[in-house]
């Protein structure tokens, strides 16, 4: 009898970890078939569909579908007790972008790669896919009964996702938008009978766009600046050279220029005010009106509406009068993944890019974003869990934060590389390997993940 036992304790073993493997497996299966949609309607020999349409899709996605999914699922979960047991969730994506840029700086000293991609190397590394790609495998893990996290799953996850947007944001149009600033490398100055001319001299800006660009940031090129492509922070911070220095009254500096020449007496007044003035004509310069785009403003609209039980009665809930409304944004909503698979497809039928970024460096951010970033998160929020910083219990809570380490680098990244001029084609060319090996690594880490959120949660209940 012990015999028949231990064989078929051996048997439910081998059915349980081939459920595990699928589990992980058949998730990104859904995403992968959606994904080649797109790619077969978008590629070049086919035809089917031209890329002006994927285009349009990304843009739906952008302002219409994507802000519907935000504000249907997060304002329908979102109250002031969430807000406060919540608040690992942007924390936990400082945290992986702080990270993340240690682990990229390492890249840096052991591929050496171009000294002009010295801060792309980092950018690339540090910052992942913690929006649309997270929204879309949450959502095909939930896309089944007999998924582990229960019959709310979707909803949960979403929430989750959503409140996390908000930092993502922020951090991409602050310090990811003057990091990605071309290197001063790029530029000559040309004094001419007067006239100053910038050239740039490495990269042709005249190449049309590839699809990237406009798969999370639609009408890009509607944002650009007057200085968006120029080394701006080197040029008001640095001393370049007497010529690139009389550039500089090009910049308003606040007074700091034309007028009689100061006494000493009023240089040494003003030494301390003009550090001052020149961060100051750095903040202007930073996009921060970019951040409330409708992806965001739907979260914030999410945030008051939910937390505020008075607002929330009138717009969710089945008994709501507002149900009608929000009923029409499920529907719209439901439209978000498929079209961001489609968007992402298209992108990837074009092809990698010629990079002059080097095999090796673009094979290290790779295992250091898909492989390396993955096994440091599961430190980090396994950690948490155990000081109890992590005050959900739901393991859909602590597998959102797992999975914001594991993704590749965030498709915006392309966008803002075209949008200031530097490194786009290695941009291009570095997302789309990303995208074809994170296929391998998150197969492997969901499976993980699974292991460790949900198994651990079933063992350590009464």
């Amino acid at each position: 009898m012990s015999g028949f036992s231990s064989e078929l304790s051996s048997g439910g073993n081998v059915n349980t970890r081939t459920m595990d493997i699928l589990s992980g497996i058949v998730p990104l299966m859904k995403l992968i078939c959606l994904t080649v949609i797109g790619l077969l309607l978008a590629h070049p020999k086919t035809q089917l569909v031209p890329r002006a349409t994927f285009r349009l899709l990304s843009k739906l996605v952008f302002a219409l579908f994507l802000p519907c999914l935000i504000f249907t699922e997060l304002g329908e979960s979102i109250t002031l007790n969430n807000i406060v047991r919540w608040w690992f969730i942007p924390v936990n994506v400082l945290l992986s972008a702080v990270i993340g840029s240690f682990i990229g700086y390492l890249v840096v000293l052991i591929c050496r790669p171009p000294p002009e991609f010295t801060r792309f190397t980092i950018v690339m590394t540090a910052f992942g896919n913690t929006g649309n790609l997270l929204l879309a495998i949450v959502s095909s893990v939930c896309h089944t009964k007999s998924n582990p996290f229960g019959p709310s799953c979707h909803s949960r996850g979403v929430s989750y996702v959503s409140f996390a947007q908000w930092v993502a944001v922020i951090l991409v149009y602050t310090v990811v938008y003057h990091m990605m600033e071309p290197p001063l490398e790029y530029y000559e100055v040309v004094d001419e009978e007067g006239v100053e001319i910038e050239e740039i001299n490495v990269e042709n800006h005249d190449v049309s766009r590839p699809l990237l660009v406009e798969a999370e940031w639609p009408g890009i090129e509607d944002n650009e600046t007057e200085h968006c492509k120029t080394p701006f922070i080197a040029r008001v911070f640095n001393s370049i050279s007497s010529v690139s220095q009389a550039s500089l009254p090009e910049i308003n500096l606040g007074g700091e220029t034309g007028g009689e020449s100061p006494s000493p007496r009023s240089l040494q007044c003003l030494a301390e005010p003009r550090v001052m003035r020149r961060i100051r004509v750095v903040a202007e310069q930073t996009p921060v009106k970019h951040i409330l785009q409708p992806p965001t403003i739907a979260s914030l609209l999410a945030i008051i509406i939910g937390s505020v039980p008075q607002l929330k009665s009138v717009v969710f809930g089945y008994d709501a009068p507002l149900s009608f409304i929000t009923d029409s944004l499920n529907i719209m909503a439901s439209a978000m993944v498929p079209s961001v698979m489609l968007v992402l497809g298209g992108m990837l039928s074009e092809g990698p890019k010629e990079s002059t970024l080097g095999l090796r460096t673009t094979i290290g951010i790779s295992v250091a974003r898909l492989l390396v970033l993955p096994i440091v998160g599961i430190g980090v929020v396994m950690s948490a869990d155990k000081l109890g910083l992590i005050s959900a219990a739901d393991p859909m809570f602590k597998f959102v934060l797992l999975l914001q380490y594991s993704t590749p680098s965030a498709i915006l990244l392309g966008a803002i590389a075209s949008l200031r001029g530097y490194a786009v084609t290695e941009a291009s060319a570095l997302l789309f390997w990303q995208h074809i090996f994170a296929l391998l690594s998150l197969t492997f880490y969901i499976v993980i993940f699974f292991k460790l959120t949900v198994d651990n949660t079933i063992q350590g209940m009464p």
